[in-house]
């Protein structure tokens, strides 16, 4: 698969039931990093308040 990325996010073995938590906080870093490059503002997504309501 190498050949193939130019960038790679490696995480370590584990558990099948461990691999799940490993892998999401770095592609939230990634994606906080994307959105950020895009000039997205990440404390503020859009269409939050359709899907959230606040008592």
């Amino acid at each position: 698969m190498l050949p193939y990325a130019d960038e790679v996010i490696r995480i370590p073995l584990a558990s099948p039931l461990f691999e799940p938590i490993l892998s999401v906080v770095p592609l939230q870093i990634f994606a906080m990093a994307l959105a950020t490059a895009k000039g997205l503002d990440v404390d503020q997504p859009r269409n939050l308040a359709k899907s959230v309501t606040v008592e």
